[in-house]
């Protein structure tokens, strides 16, 4: 599936068609689009572009990406996904495997490791990127009795729910 080879670029490369970490604004619009929602102020800016969640900040006008998201578990609702992606990686499935995005990081030569097993999403490590991947561990975690594990419409356990890169959170670890 090729939208697999977008989540597993992302996860392994940390960036997305070329662009990431400390790219501005433009740069990110020039690449991914103009179909997105700014909400931002005191130097914040979250660009919303529906599957891809970019953050930025700066000081004295210059202002670059420090984290970008994205945001897996929308697709069920229909989240917009980029043109751009979608030229690249042809169509995005609603829901993504994590066993199969694993098998995808680790045909390129990355690793991944459990990094917080706790609580109802799970996080994994891809340490040769320092990138987490967010996965659903309890689909009903406020126990309504009402989810059905059969329906392919709705999140399981099991589903990838998000990716993160973000270099304040690769710590240590990502020196490995």
């Amino acid at each position: 599936m090729p939208d697999l080879d977008f989540y597993a670029h992302v996860a392994t490369r940390c960036d997305v068609l070329g662009v990431g970490i400390g790219s501005g604004p433009a740069e990110w619009e020039g690449t991914v689009g103009s179909d997105y929602l700014d909400d931002g102020d005191e130097g914040l800016l979250r660009r919303d572009y529906g599957l891809l969640e970019l953050s930025f900040s700066g000081a004295e006008g210059a202002v670059s990406c420090f984290g970008i998201s994205v945001q897996v578990h929308r697709l069920i609702h229909d989240a917009c996904v980029p043109p751009p992606l979608e030229r690249t990686y042809g169509e995005f499935a609603r829901r993504v495997r994590f066993e199969e995005l694993r098998s995808v990081i680790l045909s390129l030569g990355c690793t991944v490791e459990p990094d917080d097993l706790s609580g109802d999403v799970h996080r994994y490590l891809v340490p040769e990127s320092g990138a987490r991947v967010f996965v659903i561990a309890d689909p009903d975690p406020y126990g309504g009795g009402d989810h059905d594990v059969d329906d392919p419409e709705i999140h399981q356990a099991g589903d990838v729910w998000a990716l993160s890169v973000s270099p304040g959170w690769w710590g240590p670890r990502a020196a490995r």
